[in-house]
């Protein structure tokens, strides 16, 4: 394995096991599903509420979060303390040289 594909590889396994993100679509709702089965706390953060933390429900190993899907928000999530931002289709430059995941329900 070439060094750089290693360090990838090694980076992803300790910062975050190689959590794997989706999300549900129902109705005016979407569930946000990040899958990170030895995790011990996940917490959502998002635009919609100035980044307080929501807790996520462990459902056999896949943390969920449901929220309304009126209107586009910013997330990430936080695992055992430590910020996480999953690999999402849209992300956008926040304000403390970071990204964050953007959700928009027109997409």
């Amino acid at each position: 394995m070439k060094p750089m594909v290693w360090m990838a590889v090694a980076g992803c396994l300790l910062i975050a096991g190689c959590a794997a993100h989706d999300y549900r679509r129902e109705g005016r709702a979407v569930t946000l599903i990040l899958r990170k089965p030895d995790a011990h706390e996940v917490v959502l953060l998002t635009s919609l509420d100035r980044f307080s933390p929501r807790p996520a429900k462990n459902i056999s190993g896949a943390w969920e979060v449901t929220l309304p899907a009126t209107q586009p928000f910013r997330y990430f999530y936080r695992i055992d303390g430590v910020p996480f931002v999953p690999d999402c289709p849209l992300k956008e430059k926040d304000d403390f040289g970071s990204e964050n995941c953007v959700f928009d329900p027109q997409l």
